[in-house]
């Protein structure tokens, strides 16, 4: 078999699931973006509140963030599984429906992994790798003095959703769709549309709430910032302090002249 057609067509991935590596061929003119992260049951999922696609979807979506952060493209995941015994199997393939979706939806093939049993909870650990034009990733250290300081939507409907869920009340199938915690859209256009017009001086995604985000631009600029309450766009139903502080909202925060 030719190693071509195992990558689906890609010209980054030569050879994808099928062989011990993977074979990924750099694009001439572009630097490679590397990211990974883990999503452990009983900390950044429960099985009884988010539905197996959801969790997969969540997974996924954590990793392309970071990609759109840096300004670039999605090209290849890599999903690693450790999964308890007596888990459905029917868990698991929603779990990989919900993956694979997202990925479909934003180019991304799944080009390798691994699965393990665990002796606990359900873990995944996955890597996305994605590209930029040489020298064009946006950087947390740019900003400047006088920079004005952006968002590319409302804050706070995750951990408002959260917060329900803490307190039993489930939300329904239904709302599910409609709830950005379940389903969180990584920011992948955006990014980079802020980095072809060369608009963003520095950028992060809002994983872990604008407080700690913007901290570390700050951090990593060697500049101060200061936020007005009322410019906040605070997401419906939610929050100032879940805006502030909330996390998993995936939007882009992003620093411009």
């Amino acid at each position: 078999m030719a190693a071509g057609k195992r990558g689906s067509g890609s010209p980054f991935i030569l050879t994808a699931i099928g062989d011990d590596c993977a074979v990924l061929r750099p694009q001439p003119g572009r630097d490679l973006l590397v990211t990974t992260d883990f999503s452990l049951e009983g900390t950044h999922f429960r099985r009884e509140w988010h539905p197996a696609d959801s969790v997969g979807h969540r997974c996924l979506a954590r990793g392309l963030s970071d990609i759109a952060a840096m300004g670039g493209r999605p090209q290849a995941a890599f999903l690693s599984l450790a999964l308890p015994r007596d888990l459905p199997q029917k868990w698991a393939n929603e779990f990989l429906r919900g993956f694979v979706k997202l990925a479909g939806a934003h180019g991304v093939i799944l080009a390798g992994g691994d699965i393990s049993e665990s002796q606990s909870g359900a873990l995944a650990d996955v890597m996305v790798i994605g590209s930029v034009p040489k020298n064009r990733a946006i950087l947390r250290s740019g900003a400047k003095p006088g920079d004005r300081i952006y968002v590319t939507g409302s804050l706070g409907a995750s951990r408002a959703t959260l917060q329900l869920l803490l307190a039993g009340l489930s939300p329904s199938a239904k709302e599910r769709k409609h709830r950005r915690h379940f389903y969180p859209e990584p920011r992948i256009e955006v990014g980079a549309f802020l980095r072809h017009k060369s608009l963003a001086t520095s950028m992060i995604d809002l994983s872990d709430g604008l407080s700690t985000d913007l901290a570390h631009i700050c951090k990593e600029s060697a500049v101060g910032a200061m936020i007005d309450a009322t410019s906040l766009p605070v997401a419906s139903k939610s929050s100032l302090d879940f805006a502030l502080h909330g996390g998993e909202d995936y939007e882009l925060l992003f620093t411009a002249r």
